[in-house]
């Protein structure tokens, strides 16, 4: 097992043989019930934005482990504040996929193609898709940047500045980003051939349609072969920039168990390959089999121990997003300043891992600077 320490008492083979029951390892858990220390369980959910599924699991093992549970009981108080979290989240579930539905009608009614992108099509991956802590609402549009900013600029209030992919603003209480393309890539020639995939592959994820739970309405969503290339760039992107956490690895351990995948595994590397993705694909299967099982057949790529080890290390210490993060001058709370020069210092440290991608990163960055200050409103 890895050696990672949060804390001197830290379980990471107990939280991680949970977080494999709460995804359908139906193991004996009756040691991990025994042992567990469920206020540590709370706040690695916590900080990894999971809540909702850890619920449902303890849920589960009420049911299947009642006396291992009157054991080792979580505390009254403990237990309704991760119900009320659990209940917050099914709520907002709710909404968000009211409004995407409401966004994605909006954007059909007036001739633009488009997908809802990670989010809501993700939660429905899910054994239970109000679980899934829910974040904005992600829409790529399938047309021109100008398209797009005119459309937005006479349906919505728009934030101040754009950014190189997206544009931000809000619909009934919850945020939304009008994608002019699906993610970026910080390196210029791998960032090139990936705005060429997403172009290519753009009419068949505006045409998969599915029906968002109880009624809520339908969007469209990208397939499982789009969204293990999509998602895996999207990951690591966020890599570099902030940091990802256990949220997103889930997300990307229900896409990669599609057995769909197996059939197209060949074409699949030859595209990682290709793109940039194939020594993070190699870590990211690391990871999803250290903490989730993922067993060896369902790999898209062998697993890469080194760099999958420097991952789980970032995605334990930082959380969701990078938010938690205590190492390198706790850059993700720092001002605007202080946080350019504190990223620059940690994606230094991944120079030997992901050389084109870390080197080219504060270039990107700087540059995407000077873009937005131009193309503010």
């Amino acid at each position: 097992m890895h050696n990672i320490v949060l804390e001197e008492t830290f379980q990471p083979d107990y939280i991680f043989s949970f977080l494999r029951y709460c995804l359908g390892n139906k193991g004996n858990m009756s040691n991990v019930v025994a042992g567990m220390d469920w206020q540590q369980l709370y706040s690695f959910a916590s900080k990894q934005t999971i809540l909702g599924l850890c619920f449902d699991g303890i849920e589960q093992l009420g049911k299947e482990y009642p006396d291992e549970l009157r054991h080792n009981p979580i505390r009254p108080k403990l237990l309704m504040s991760w119900m009320g979290k659990s209940q917050q989240i099914c709520r907002q579930n709710m909404k968000v996929n009211m409004v995407a539905a409401k966004l994605y009608a909006m954007l059909r009614k007036e001739g633009l193609r488009c997908c809802i992108l990670k989010g809501q099509g993700n939660a429905l991956m899910y054994p239970n898709p109000y679980s899934r802590t829910s974040g904005d609402i992600d829409v790529w549009v399938n047309a021109s940047r100008e398209m797009i900013t005119e459309y937005a600029k006479k349906h919505f209030n728009l934030k101040d500045d754009i950014r190189y992919h997206h544009l931000e603003t809000v619909m009934d209480g919850v945020p939304v980003e009008l994608h002019f393309f699906p993610g970026v890539m910080n390196n210029p020639i791998y960032n090139v051939r990936l705005q060429r995939w997403f172009r290519r592959n753009a009419d068949l994820q505006c045409s998969n349609v599915v029906s968002l739970p109880d009624g809520a309405g339908e969007i469209a969503v990208p397939t499982t072969s789009f969204n293990v290339i999509y998602q895996l760039s999207h990951l690591y992107h966020h890599f570099f920039d902030e940091g990802i956490g256990m949220r997103q690895i889930i997300d990307y351990y229900y896409i990669v168990i599609n057995d769909e995948l197996l059939v197209v595994r060949d074409a699949l590397q030859k595209e990682l390959k290709h793109l940039g993705l194939w020594k993070f694909a190699g870590a990211v299967m690391y990871v999803l089999h250290e903490t989730l099982g993922l067993p060896e057949e369902k790999m898209i790529v062998p697993m890469d121990e080194k760099r999958g080890s420097l991952l789980l290390s970032e995605i334990m210490d930082g959380g969701n997003f990078g938010t938690h993060f205590t190492k390198y001058g706790r850059f993700t709370q720092q001002g605007m300043a202080k946080k350019y020069f504190l990223k620059i210092w940690r994606n230094m440290h991944f120079v030997r891992y992901y050389p084109a991608e870390a080197l080219s990163e504060p270039i990107f960055r700087t540059w995407h600077f000077f873009w937005r200050k131009k193309n503010k409103k």
